[in-house]
């Protein structure tokens, strides 16, 4: 053992002289220091998109909670030289009996096409495909998909031609002799409702796929043994093993539906008579047809204020299950 010493000055104590260099700890006496060079040199690649992350998105959240303080406009001398105004385009605001049916609106259009419509569709569309052929699945996956990775402009301009008056859906009711109303005006709301649903609904079909996926064959095959078949599976199996995925799916596409603004936009305009006028569009007609950029910013916030009590409620039910 001393002979081993000798020849291998440079072993730690404690660690047998038989064990390879290259799998012996550092010396203390040399090498680099633990902790700080390391770990500098490994942020420094976050740099950048630290920067692209204070430019466009920090900057522009930090403008707009100024301007929501101020009568900035477009136009006139407010647009030259704005004034603090305090919170009077809050109390403005509230005051506004059709941002309060906007608001309404905002959030029957969330509930209907996004957590109902593209949550509960897209679940079920898993569900039915999930052991069925491969060619069928494929096939179901590119109508889905070939409708989420449009432009949103083009898919707003394709649903018009389809529920405009005289359009696809008006000469199909009409040659099966069946009542064509004009979606567009007689039910604005339904219509959008309808168009977000068919646009959004392969992401959270795509989601539910991957994550049923995932389930081991052996846990279901359990529960069939055990008695559970049909719904009870469903309901006391297969959705608590992809319950993380239902509350991360809800939450995203929450958010993304109150944000939507060119569908509806495009579709009906917020009309008629502000009958689908969601907060994005009551936002633009603010800002950009009045020119009142300060009430446009604070309408913005109140918008931001929203989704965050949404991601709130979702955050704290999966908190739980993050947990486990």
């Amino acid at each position: 053992m001393a002979e081993l010493t000798r020849d291998h000055p440079a072993t730690p104590r404690g660690v047998p002289a038989a064990v390879p260099a290259r799998l012996r700890p550092p010396s203390r006496g040399g090498g680099e220091a633990p902790g700080k060079p390391r770990t500098a040199r490994r942020a420094w690649p976050l740099l950048p998109a630290l920067v692209l992350l204070a430019v466009f998105f920090v900057g522009p959240v930090l403008w707009c909670v100024y301007a929501a303080f101020t009568n900035t406009a477009l136009t006139g001398a407010a647009a030259q030289d704005p004034q603090f105004v305090g919170a009077r385009n809050f109390t403005r605001l509230f005051g506004d009996q059709q941002f309060t049916t906007s608001v309404l609106l905002t959030l029957v259009f969330a509930l209907a096409s996004g957590v109902l419509g593209q949550n509960g569709l897209g679940l079920s569309l898993a569900l039915l495909m999930r052991g069925r052929a491969r060619w069928i699945r494929t096939l179901l996956g590119v109508l889905l998909v070939g409708a989420w990775v449009l432009p949103e402009i083009v898919a707003g301009f394709t649903l018009y031609a389809f529920f405009s008056d005289g359009g696809t859906l008006d000469t199909v009711l009409t040659s099966l002799h069946l009542p064509a109303p004009d979606w567009l005006v007689e039910h604005a709301m339904l219509t959008v409702v309808l168009a977000n649903v068919w646009r959004g609904t392969a992401f959270s079909w795509m989601v539910y796929t991957a994550a049923l996926d995932e389930i081991p064959p052996e846990i279901e095959d359990a529960a069939v043994t055990d008695g559970a078949a049909g719904w009870a599976k469903l309901w006391w199996v297969t959705l608590p093993m992809i319950r993380r995925s239902i509350f991360t799916n809800l939450m995203v596409v929450t958010l993304q539906t109150l944000a939507v603004f060119t569908l509806i936009f495009v579709l009906t305009g917020g009309g008629p008579s502000g009958a689908s006028e969601t907060v994005p569009l009551y936002m633009y007609q603010q800002a950009f047809k009045f020119f009142q950029l300060g009430q446009g910013t604070a309408i913005a916030l109140v918008l931001l204020a929203i989704g965050g009590v949404f991601s709130f409620l979702y955050l704290r039910v999966l908190k739980p299950e993050l947990n486990r």
